[in-house]
Order: structure tokens, then C-alpha cells, then sequence
């Protein structure tokens, strides 16, 4: 215990007297609501005390940097040592255009790449499909074959970079091609770092960029862990996503407990396929959102570390300490920015960016204070990027770990939002795990209540969001926004018409029945997938096989 009994007893009637006192005063001039909350809309006192955190134990619940359970960072050193990755998300267009934007952040003192691909590749169907009509390239780079991939990364040595690939249902095939380029830029697979976001459960939740249905996508996802962790051990084979489930409104303790969830099914979903808790779960990483409830965020991050070290090392008995340690990425959130006032959406990046620093993210992408409106422009960018690096190198916040601890509402506000979270994952536990309690619609509608209740909010008043329901201004039409051209689809067309009159197509039909062969059985499709890459089978081609056998998933759910 941290607090003396008898010293805790003067506190409980100190705080007791002050309260009676205070209601009296409150009468003659009220506060400026009646009810003050989190940005998850939980209740917040007026002050905090010992008495709030009475229960915690100090090495139990906090313990040292770098030691279990994780509380106060990953690392005994933190950014002392090293400073997060500052990587920022990009990819639009073509191949060509995202390789230079690239290029420009790495210029910019960016520390990592993060592929944002277009939606017809995130779902599995090449640029000259009638569903991919209108779409190409206008959220991201479009990627056919190992020919973009090789256009995206022309000039980027990948044994020196770190990257981070934005891709869910195509996961595995997006992955060997980005081992192909390395091959062929004479960098071996046990060099390359990075992380494929490769979490279908989030899709199901809360995107709906998905293709296979459950079982095979667990059967993908494990595939992946286990070739990784044979070939590719620096690689992150997962980030088990929050950020896409508090985008679609979820509380933070509704992010957490989900998130958490979804790992869990990942890692029985990989003992069941007979892999060893400690082979894998050291390269499990996750990908937090950050909003601007600075203080209910940073507690966020420190209650899901918390939490995961200990249903690792309780639930499934990992003995590696690497396996206890959540290590996540963390994107500002795009759901916070207005297209009214856009430059206010710098300061709420710095607001968030603080958050994710003071809470100990390991990677961070900050979003662009246009992005409410279009793709980011280059200055756009650049004063995203600037916002990391000032609180990097001036704002003093890197130079001790974890400066928040310690603080009564921190505190108490990290163990409530564990609690909260946990009480999730064990109902979740009770309708038989994450996927059953997708397939209920349970975790959707949860989300559902909480999107509507702060949007009831904001709409009364109650809640205010500058710029948007308070403190309007006239304002022109923005100008000098980023815009796709149009004619990139037909581009990708073209490119794609005289790869296939230019490759072996026979090799490719080789490959590609090799690999249904596969999917049809139970050894891993990794190998094969690679295979098929490097003969240049499209990523439709590829996927196409995978739906013949697999089936595609229907959402059911009657929400």
C-alpha cells in the first residue's frame, strides 16, 4: 500500500468537510455545468486524492520503466534512449507519386513509412475491375503487382527504413511483395522491420474492408505468424487495431476492451494452430487512436498496457517478457477534425500528439489539419510532421519517463478505465470470444450507444467542438486542396493490360494452382503466395483464388 491508514483517516474527513463547505458555496454561484466529464462522457470530480487510488499497490500496479506490468512504458530508457517513430501515413495515386511523397517526408526528418493503400486494393480487386470504377488511387496507392510495389519502394533502401503497411484482408499477399522487392534490392527478409496492420476482426467491427470469412482470415492471419517468425523475425505480424474502432465512436475504455479482445482471439487462434505463445506474441503490436481528452487518453494508454501484460503472463502464461509488453503505434484522430476552420486542427493534433507522447506510444503518425477536407498537401504534411519533432526536441516531455505517474486523476483514471475495459473482454469471454460477439452484433451496437450518445451531445451544446457549433466565422471555399486525377485509373489499366501480355503467363497459372491447392488444405499459403508474387500474378488474381475456396463474408448482423 502507498498511504498510511491512519494519514488516509485525517484525509477521508478532510476532503468530507471541504465537500460540505463547497456544496454550500455551490448554492450561491454554481459551476459552469452540472455534470463535468471525460471526452468518453465518464463522470470527473472536482479533484482527485490519495483516496482515490487506496487500494493500489506501487510495484504491483506500477512497477519500474521497462519492467512488468508495463504501466510506465516498454522500455527502461523510453524516448531518454530512443525516440518514438515518427511515421507518417501517405500513399495516393500511383506508385510513382506516393514513392515521392515518401521521399520528401524522409527529406522532412520523417523516421518511418506507412502505406496507405486505395480501397479496391484494401478489398482485394485489381484497378481494372468494375468495382474498382472511380476509386483508384483516391485514398491511397493503388497496388496490382510486385511491378507498383517495386515503383513504390524505387530508390528507398528497405533494410534502412522501417514500414508500416495500412492493409487488412490482403494482408500476406501485400506482405511478399514487399519481401520481393527487398530480394530484389539484395536485402534478405530477416532485415526487414515493419508492421502489417493484418487485424480482419476490426474490419468486421468497424470498417468493413474485409473479404474472406472468419475462420480462413484467422487461418491467413496465423499463417503469417508463423512464416514471420521463421523468415521475417523483426517483422510486427499484427497491429491489433483500436484507432478504426474509436473512429466509428467507441469510448476510450470501449477501445481498449475491444482491441484487447481482438488480440486474445489472435493469440488462441495461433495456439490452437500449434504455434508457442513466446514465438509469436514478442512481435503482436497494436494501433491506438488519440483524442483530445489529454488526460483521459494518456490513461488509456496506460491502462491497456497494464491490462495486456497481465492477461499475457495470467491467461496465457507467457514466460517471455517481450510477450507481456504492448508496444503500439498511434494516429491523431481523424474523426476529431473539422473542415470548418481547418488551421484549429493544429492545435488538436497537438493536444493528441501530446497524449500519445505522455502515454508512451512507440510510433506516431500526426494527421494534417486538411484532412477533414482532402488528401494532405505537402505543407499540410510538413506541419504535421513539425508538430512531432517541436514536442520531440522543445516541449521537455521526452526527457523523463512517464511524467504523468503519480498524479492522483491519473491514476485513478488509468485502474477505472482497466476495470471498464476488462469487464468488457469478459462478456465478450462469456458470448465465445471476439468473433462470436461480432457476429451477435454486441460489440457494434456497444460502439453504436456511445457514437449516438456524443453525438447527441455535440448537437445539444452540451459538448462544444470550436469552429463547428461554437464560435463560428464566415469563411471562403478552401483552395489549393490535393485532388487525384482522374485519369490515374485508366493509368493503372494500361499498366496492367501490358504486364500480363508481358509476363509468363504460364508460370502465373502454375503459381496460381499451386496456391489453390493450398488453400484447399492446411499447410501454409505464405510460401505460395511469394511464389505467385514474383511470377507477377496480380493482387485480384491472387485474392480471386483465395475467394474460390474460401467464400467471401456477409455481414448478417441486423444492427
Amino acid at each position: 500500500m502507498l498511504y498510511d491508514e491512519d494519514q488516509m483517516s485525517v484525509l477521508k474527513k478532510a476532503v468530507e468537510e471541504e465537500t460540505a463547505k463547497t456544496q454550500e458555496k455551490l448554492q450561491k454561484r454554481p459551476e459552469r455545468k452540472e455534470v463535468f466529464t471525460t471526452g468518453s462522457g465518464e463522470p470527473v470530480k472536482r479533484y482527485y486524492t490519495p483516496l482515490d487510488n487506496a487500494s493500489m499497490d506501487y510495484m504491483d500496479d506500477l512497477g519500474l520503466p521497462g519492467e512488468y506490468p508495463y504501466t510506465r512504458g516498454v522500455q527502461p530508457t523510453m524516448y531518454r534512449g530512443k525516440l518514438w517513430t515518427m511515421r507518417m501515413y501517405a500513399g495516393f495515386a500511383t506508385a510513382e507519386e506516393s514513392n515521392r511523397r515518401y521521399k520528401f517526408l524522409v527529406e522532412q526528418g520523417s523516421s518511418g513509412l506507412s502505406v496507405a493503400f486505395d480501397l479496391p486494393t484494401q478489398i482485394g480487386y485489381d484497378s481494372d475491375h468494375p468495382l474498382a470504377e472511380g476509386e483508384v488511387g483516391k485514398v491511397g496507392v493503388a497496388i496490382d503487382s510486385l511491378a507498383d510495389m517495386e515503383r513504390l519502394f524505387d530508390g528507398i533502401p528497405l533494410d534502412k527504413v522501417s514500414t508500416s503497411m495500412t492493409i487488412n484482408a490482403p494482408a500476406a499477399v501485400l506482405l511478399a511483395m514487399y519481401i520481393a522487392v527487398a530480394e530484389k534490392q539484395g536485402v534478405s527478409a530477416e532485415q526487414l522491420r515493419g508492421t502489417i496492420q493484418n487485424d480482419i476482426l476490426k474490419e468486421y467491427i468497424a470498417r468493413g474492408t474485409y473479404i474472406f470469412p472468419t475462420e480462413p482470415s484467422m487461418r491467413l492471419i496465423t499463417d503469417i505468424f508463423e512464416y514471420c517468425s521463421q523468415n521475417v523475425p523483426k517483422w510486427n505480424t499484427i497491429s491489433i487495431s483500436g484507432y478504426h474502432i474509436r473512429e466509428a465512436g467507441s469510448t476510450a475504455a470501449q477501445e481498449v476492451g475491444f482491441t484487447l479482445a481482438d488480440g486474445i482471439a489472435y493469440v488462441e487462434a495461433a495456439l490452437k494452430a500449434g504455434l508457442h505463445i513466446d514465438d509469436f506474441a514478442p512481435r503482436l503490436s497494436f494501433f491506438f487512436n488519440a483524442h483530445n481528452d489529454l488526460l483521459e487518453e494518456v490513461s488509456k494508454y496506460r491502462a491497456a498496457r497494464r491490462l495486456w501484460a497481465r492477461i499475457m503472463k495470467d491467461r496465457f502464461k507467457a514466460q517471455d517478457p517481450r510477450s507481456m509488453q504492448l508496444k503500439f503505434h498511434t494516429q491523431t484522430g481523424g474523426s476529431t477534425l473539422t473542415a470548418q476552420q481547418p488551421d484549429n486542427n493544429i492545435v488538436r493534433v497537438t493536444v493528441q500528439t501530446l497524449a500519445a507522447v505522455l502515454g508512451g506510444t512507440q510510433s506516431l503518425h500526426t494527421n494534417s489539419r486538411d484532412e477533414a477536407l482532402a488528401l494532405p498537401t505537402e505543407d499540410s504534411v510538413r506541419i504535421a510532421l513539425r508538430t512531432q519533432q517541436i514536442v520531440a526536441n522543445e516541449s521537455g516531455v521526452t526527457e523523463v519517463i512517464d511524467p504523468l505517474a503519480g498524479s492522483y486523476y491519473i491514476e485513478a483514471k488509468t485502474s477505472e478505465i482497466e476495470e471498464a475495459a476488462m469487464k468488457y473482454i469478459e462478456k465478450i469471454d462469456a458470448l465465445g470470444g471476439a468473433a462470436k460477439a461480432i457476429d451477435t452484433g454486441y460489440i457494434q451496437q456497444e460502439i453504436m450507444d456511445a457514437a449516438y450518445a456524443y453525438q447527441k451531445s455535440v448537437e445539444s451544446g452540451e459538448r462544444i467542438v470550436v469552429g463547428m457549433n461554437k464560435y463560428q466565422i464566415e469563411e471562403a471555399s478552401p483552395k489549393g486542396l490535393l485532388r487525384v486525377d482522374p485519369a490515374v485509373g485508366e493509368m493503372q489499366k494500361n499498366q496492367l493490360e501490358s504486364l500480363k501480355s508481358n509476363r509468363d503467363n504460364a508460370r502465373v497459372k502454375e503459381t496460381l494452382s499451386a496456391l489453390h491447392t493450398a488453400c484447399e488444405g492446411t499447410e501454409n499459403v505464405m510460401p505460395l503466395i511469394l511464389d505467385a508474387v514474383k511470377a507477377y500474378a496480380t493482387l485480384g488474381e491472387i485474392c480471386d483464388v483465395m475467394r474460390d475456396v474460401f467464400g467471401e463474408y456477409k455481414q448478417t448482423v441486423n444492427l
